[in-house]
């Protein structure tokens, strides 16, 4: 059994979500409420929010306990909240979360953020690592080794989640001393060649094992059996991104030099570390494209993408271009072009030509001008969200634009709900909004527009059709 030698033990931990195998879904549902939050006492802002998480699905019987546990654990985890003195705010991550539905940017955001120590610790485990010297990210070095790992083999390299965890993260010769990964590949190869086995316990293997996690749904990693950990290579300017990078939260930087857990000191960092999470980062590569996402990295380095979505992709070249770094355009090609196929297989070939997609400086409230086989008109507002994982489909936000078209076109106007994921592709209908609203089948929150929450009736699963061949 590998251990570390003692005098180079440590454990890194870090917080750990209640609502971690949901944490796409929860993380851009509580963006979207926070988001629409004004700056507040703290006291008010954390009723706020409270209040927003028991609207989540699931949590109207939670104790007061465990809704303050999710909040603090978002907050301290995630940042989407800014602390000033007394005053509490959105922070620009759950803003961005909040207005591009990019998940995969969010915890590539997140992940080039997250240090050890940082303050979604508690004051004890800062003062813990600063003592001991820890200086360490984990996501730019797991990058790091991999790549490494691959020029030297000259061939697909992995690690698993207990190499991560006692050949990294619980062992100061990485996290204080930053071998090189040169050392840290060696000493990977020679346990494995020695057929050295690893403590695989999942309390000791967890934070690790997290960081892996979020590293796939960032799209930095793939795993094909949810063991072995690949670097995904079609991420190639946003690992290059974070390899090359020398940022660096230096509040702790003093303590770190001298081995200080002086608690006063650590607790004035607290707000500076959340201003610094939620700073402008300016332009990076970390927002999706959705050319990468939707290729295939496989062991072979097969970086084509599947035949289903090259024909996909072909459909959409022959009718309209597309960006594809814009998640919402991309959703809306993607639509017309399903509008298009569906037409054509209700052989209305004829209609085809008028369907359209509206330019957003209209402000008609809809998306998509499209066509019924029988020569009735389609209204259809597009909602995209991207993510690593298949996420649920029950909550939607109308601004008032789009609610008043609903009110308008009635049993004309659909939504059409668009879950984009690495494993497959999911297209939600819901026709007449405000009808169903108002015969009860839904329920709308006004909020500068409405939000509905849906449900399974509210409307129907549809084929992609633009993805078939």
């Amino acid at each position: 059994m590998y251990t570390v030698p003692d005098k180079y033990k440590i454990r890194l931990h870090h917080v750990r979500p209640r609502f971690k195998n949901d944490i796409e879904n929860v993380l851009i549902f509580i963006a979207t409420e926070i988001s629409k939050l004004s700056p507040m006492p703290s006291k008010d802002f954390a009723t706020a929010v409270n209040s927003a998480i028991m609207r989540y699905p699931g949590n109207s019987e939670s104790t007061p306990k465990t809704i303050d546990n999710w909040r603090t654990e978002i907050s301290a985890l995630f940042g989407f909240i800014e602390h000033n003195e007394d005053t509490d705010k959105c922070g620009n991550r759950a803003k961005e979360l909040a207005e591009n539905g990019d998940l995969i940017e969010c915890f590539k955001t997140f992940l080039f953020n997250f240090q050890y120590p940082g303050s979604h610790l508690t004051t004890k485990s800062i003062a813990e690592f600063t003592e001991s010297g820890v200086h360490f990210k984990p996501a730019q070095y797991i990058l790091k080794l991999l790549k490494y790992a691959e020029e030297k083999t000259g061939k697909r390299a992995y690690i698993t989640k207990p190499e991560l965890c006692h050949c990294m993260f619980n062992d100061l010769r990485v996290v204080r001393d930053n071998q090189d990964v040169s050392d840290i590949w060696k000493r990977i190869e020679d346990n494995r060649a020695n057929k050295i086995q690893y403590d695989t316990n999942g309390d000791v293997i967890r934070y690790a094992g997290d960081i892996a996690d979020y590293m796939v749904i960032a799209n930095f990693l793939v795993t094909y059996d949810t063991k072995r950990y690949y670097i995904n290579n079609l991420e190639e300017l946003a690992v290059k991104s974070f390899i090359e990078s020398s940022e660096w939260f230096d509040g702790y930087d003093t303590l770190i030099k001298d081995r200080s857990g002086d608690y006063n000191k650590i607790k004035l960092q607290y707000d500076k570390w959340f201003k610094y999470v939620n700073r402008d980062l300016g332009d990076t590569d970390f927002k999706t494209d959705i050319n990468t996402f939707l290729a295939t990295d496989t062991e072979t380095e097969e970086t084509a993408v599947s035949e289903s979505q090259k024909s996909f992709m072909d459909l959409l070249s022959d009718n309209r271009a597309i960006s594809t770094k814009d998640i919402g355009d991309f959703g809306e090609s993607l639509v017309f072009s399903h509008e298009c196929e569906r037409l054509r297989r209700e052989e209305r070939e004829d209609l085809v030509h008028l369907i359209a997609r509206i330019p957003t400086q209209l402000a008609v409230g809809y998306d998509i001008k499209s066509m019924e086989a029988d020569d009735r008109q389609r209204f259809i507002e597009v909602k995209t969200t991207i993510s690593s994982k298949p996420l649920q489909f029950f909550r939607v936000h109308l601004t008032p634009n789009e609610w008043r078209a609903a009110e308008t076109n009635k049993d004309r106007y659909f939504i059409y709900r668009l879950m984009l994921s690495k494993t497959e592709q999911k297209l939600y209908v819901v026709q007449d909004p405000v009808g169903l609203y108002k015969r009860d089948s839904i329920s709308m929150v006004p909020t500068d527009g409405a939000d509905l929450i849906l449900n399974q009736n509210s409307g129907k699963e549809e084929e992609i059709i633009a993805w078939k061949n």
